[in-house]
């Protein structure tokens, strides 16, 4: 079963372009631009198996990342 992801809240204007991305942030997967949270997503590969970010780009351009292991 894939491993999922549930932002459930966030600051800045919609809509919010979600990306997954390595701990470094140098290379990131487009996933879906989404309007609201909450927002759930399977993790695409490789990042359900190893330690990865979050990168989420706001209408106005103002970048939000966290990182999480892959523990979940």
């Amino acid at each position: 079963m894939p491993a999922q992801v549930t932002i459930s809240s966030l600051t800045g204007a919609s809509p919010y372009q979600l990306y997954v991305c390595d701990t470094t942030l140098s290379s990131c997967t487009y996933v879906v631009t989404f309007a609201y949270p909450p927002y759930i997503f399977n993790l695409p590969s490789p990042y359900d198996t190893e330690d990865f970010c979050i990168k989420i780009v706001d209408n106005n351009g103002d970048r939000k990342s966290t990182r999480l292991n892959s523990s979940h």
